[in-house]
């Protein structure tokens, strides 16, 4: 257990971010926590960036050195979460390249980490990196790796950084496989909030393919709350846990139940689906969290219907 007292400096990367930034709330509830943002804004939206004393937004791309060296030098950071990303499944098969880039990131954070005295890496790793499962629910442990998608090669690459700097440099980690978490400031781009826009403005609902492939959908409350246990209790330290909702919920479902909540009048179509990127299941084994969290995780009416009153306050 830390010292809840004591101050501590976080560098949060990619923190204009619907996570991140919902992340750096809930880290600055806490007046012993100075937060660091930064982010190059290609999908951050000032608008998430929290307005406290304790937490300053620094526009900087942690794939350029030049950017990044002079804030990690400067403060001192304890704690680094790194989740700086070019992020969404359209965008990263339209951009393979830029997601490759991101490699440039992991290997300057850890490297400025390493020398800057950094106590652990927070690692946002993604569910991605299972590819199609084998089985579900996917354990960490038993489920192999084999997704060959650049996102998701990417985020293999930056657990191997994690477990190579612990073993030569013994800077700690913490992976975090992300499963989908929705809430109310998530980017429209992302399937909840884009099919809940669509329901609210009465539009088609457009899903590819047959809308059979199936999600877990984490709120994001679960996700920050056990995060925050993470860091608190020194939780899974050099170790990697699986973080999502492990309810299987079809993509009819998702639309059905939104247009439930909503009481909208809009209809469901369907489009050819995505040629890669769209996998057929997805469900974490989320045993640790749950046991971490003490209690079951947020369901999805429940959710929907906070998403919509936020939105109407």
């Amino acid at each position: 257990m830390l010292d809840m007292k004591t101050e501590r400096k976080i560098l949060i990367t990619g923190g204009a971010g619907f996570v991140a930034s919902s992340l750096a709330e809930s880290l600055l509830l806490h007046d012993q926590n100075t937060v660091i943002i930064v982010d190059n804004m290609r999908t951050g939206r000032f608008e998430n960036v929290p307005s406290h004393k304790n937490c300053q937004f620094i526009k900087a791309d942690v794939n350029n050195y030049e950017d990044v060296a002079p804030i990690m030098n400067r403060y001192g950071f304890d704690y680094v979460f790194h989740y700086a990303a070019l992020v969404g499944v359209a965008r990263t098969l339209e951009n393979p390249i830029e997601v490759l880039d991101d490699v440039k990131g992991l290997q300057n954070i850890f490297q400025l980490s390493k020398n800057t005295g950094v106590k652990r890496i927070f690692y946002s790793s993604s569910s991605e990196v299972y590819g199609e499962p084998v089985h579900l629910p996917q354990h960490e442990y038993s489920t192999p790796l084999n997704s060959r998608l650049p996102y998701a090669v990417v985020k293999n690459i930056g657990e191997c950084f994690c477990r190579s700097y612990e073993k030569e440099h013994r800077l700690s980690y913490t992976i975090l496989r992300l499963f989908n978490t929705y809430g109310p400031k998530q980017s429209p781009d992302f399937v909840v909030s884009k099919f809940i826009n669509s329901a609210f403005s009465g539009d088609d609902i457009t899903i590819y393919g047959d809308g059979t492939q199936t999600r877990t959908f984490c709120f994001i409350d679960d996700n920050t709350e056990f995060t925050l246990k993470l860091l608190n209790e020194n939780l899974f330290v050099n170790d990697v846990v699986n973080v999502g909702n492990a309810d299987l919920t079809t993509i009819n479902e998702l639309a059905e139940a939104i247009i439930r909540v909503t009481r909208s009048k809009s209809r469901i179509v369907f489009l050819p689906p995505l040629k890669e990127g769209d996998m057929t299941r997805r469900q974490p084994d989320n045993s640790n969290m749950r046991r971490v969290l003490g209690r079951e995780l947020v369901p999805l009416d429940e959710g929907l219907k906070k998403i919509i009153q936020a939105n109407n306050t």
